[in-house]
């Protein structure tokens, strides 16, 4: 398999993701992330492939869990990886994790430069 969507079926931009994949007829692997936490190699993987300088920028900073954890003022980018794979409501959605690279789908149209 080829590509995976970490997917949360209540959100509308993952919904949004799915559809994409969908009508275009790509063979996909769902992840339900919040079922299935990811390890923290997995996050590292994923973090790299987007290409971003901190773990940070893949978090969900609004979320609650977020504040309570006080992970505003965490500078260890192991904690924060730890934080999300320990609470994977914190991991931004949706995500298209292809063969060479990765797309947050906000916008949904990100996605299209790992579909090609």
């Amino acid at each position: 398999m080829s590509l995976q969507l970490y997917h949360n079926p209540r959100c509308s931009k993952s919904r949004a993701a799915l559809s994409l994949l969908e009508e275009r007829g790509e063979v996909f692997e769902t992840v339900l992330y919040l079922n299935h936490a990811p390890s923290t190699d997995q996050i590292k993987r994923i973090i790299a492939l987007l290409g971003l300088s901190s773990a940070r920028d893949l978090m969900r900073r609004g979320e609650s869990v977020y504040k309570e954890l006080g992970l505003a003022s965490e500078t260890d980018e192991e904690a924060l990886v730890q934080a999300m794979s320990a609470n994977p409501i914190l991991i931004e959605r949706p995500i298209l994790l292809g063969p060479d690279g990765a797309a947050i789908g906000r916008p949904t149209e990100n996605l299209l430069r790992i579909l090609g």
